[in-house]
């Protein structure tokens, strides 16, 4: 083998495991399946549009890369029920989510640049597939489980406030 082949191969290899050794997975003990769990990186307020009030607190998990904001919440378990993930986008935009490969039943909030709700996708089923796109821009979605936007009253225009916690 030449040394330009193997340099490439060893690339190809480092790739690799890299690919497999994904944020936050960790080996099950099961055997081969992967188990992906919650990893708190910031706090998220919920806030009422009409009063500033503060409605829920959350901790979230961050998707802000390409590979994040593609896999999101899928293969996981379960979510807590103060626990959600903010997608980060670079860009305000129409979004569209689905659920393959994902478990948990959602509701995705679709949030614009000035932070504030534009739409919802309420009680997204597990593995459908189905486009659900946003009825405005939003540069940020948020998932949380299915039916909590209704439990905690959510409305369009109301708003959300994070931080970054590491």
């Amino acid at each position: 083998m030449s040394y330009n082949r193997f340099i490439r191969f060893l690339i190809l290899i480092f790739s690799l495991v890299m690919f497999f050794n994904c944020k936050n997975e960790k080996h099950a003990t099961s055997g081969d399946k992967v188990e992906v769990s919650f990893k708190k990186e910031g706090i998220l307020h919920l806030k009422k549009a009409s009063s500033d009030s503060v409605i829920k607190t959350l901790d979230i998990e961050l998707a802000d890369d390409d590979y994040e904001t593609q896999t999101g919440l899928m293969y996981r378990n379960k979510l807590g029920i103060n626990q959600g993930m903010l997608f980060v986008f670079h860009n305000e935009q129409i979004r569209s989510f689905y659920m393959k490969n994902t478990k948990i039943p959602l509701d995705i909030i679709y949030i614009n640049e000035a932070q504030e709700i534009v739409s919802f996708q309420k009680n997204a089923k597990p593995f459908d597939e189905t486009s659900l796109p946003s009825e405005a821009p939003a540069k940020y979605v948020l998932e949380i489980n299915a039916g909590l936007s209704d439990e905690w009253e959510l409305e369009v225009s109301d708003k959300i406030v994070f931080e970054v916690t590491n």
